[in-house]
């Protein structure tokens, strides 16, 4: 049986990869798939820059996989977007480990609750309303997305001082996977996206 974690951890690029293609056959019709590709050639746009619809759930999904997913629209389209930190126990346990992209991690919801709530102190409108990919598979999720927000507030500096806001917009690709537990929360997240982007774009 294959070890989601350790195809995570050691499995590299090649293995995710290989999830997201298997997923992804067993998913949506070729119709479907079409419809959210007018322009005829199968391929998605930049969803940080073109808007891409969100699209329907895969087809053939089990009622515990379609229930992850439409959780985890719940989580950033309703709580991140608007900040409902008391409703993030829906989708995470009170010990999730969460994984950032420059590879720490963090232990607890209250430790996740904060680091997001962070995210809001220097742009208030932080939001995510696209998931251009969902897909699901037993216990394992991964979802793409757009985070979008403008640089308007001070952003703390980590030394006690603060950066001055810039008032420029960002947009980026994200993606998280998200491993969940037999109550339907996740007990580890996984966060994917540039920093290097993410910060050229806001001025810092």
């Amino acid at each position: 049986m294959l070890d989601r974690r350790s195809m995570l951890r050691t499995g590299g690029a090649a293995a995710f990869g290989a999830f997201a293609l298997t997923a992804v056959a067993g998913g949506m019709t070729p119709a479907e798939a079409s419809a959210l590709h007018p322009q005829g050639n199968g391929l998605l746009p930049d969803p940080a820059t073109t808007p891409v619809p969100n699209p329907p759930f895969p087809a053939h999904l089990t009622h515990t996989e379609r229930k992850h997913l439409e959780t985890f629209d719940e989580l950033d389209f309703e709580v991140f977007t608007h900040a409902d930190w008391k409703r993030l126990g829906r989708s995470h346990a009170e010990n999730v480990r969460v994984h950032w992209p420059d590879g720490h991690f963090t232990d607890g919801i209250d430790k996740h609750i904060s680091d997001l709530a962070a995210l809001f102190v220097w742009g208030p409108d932080t939001r995510i309303l696209s998931h251009p990919l969902r897909i699901a598979k037993g216990d394992m999720t991964c979802v793409t997305g757009v985070m979008q927000g403008t640089f308007t507030r001070p952003m703390p500096d980590g030394s006690g001082g603060f950066i001055k806001p810039t008032g420029k917009k960002y947009a980026i690709n994200m993606a998280t996977v998200g491993l969940w537990n037999r109550h339907g929360v996740m007990d580890e997240e996984f966060l994917f996206w540039d920093n290097q982007s993410f910060y050229q774009q806001i001025g810092v």
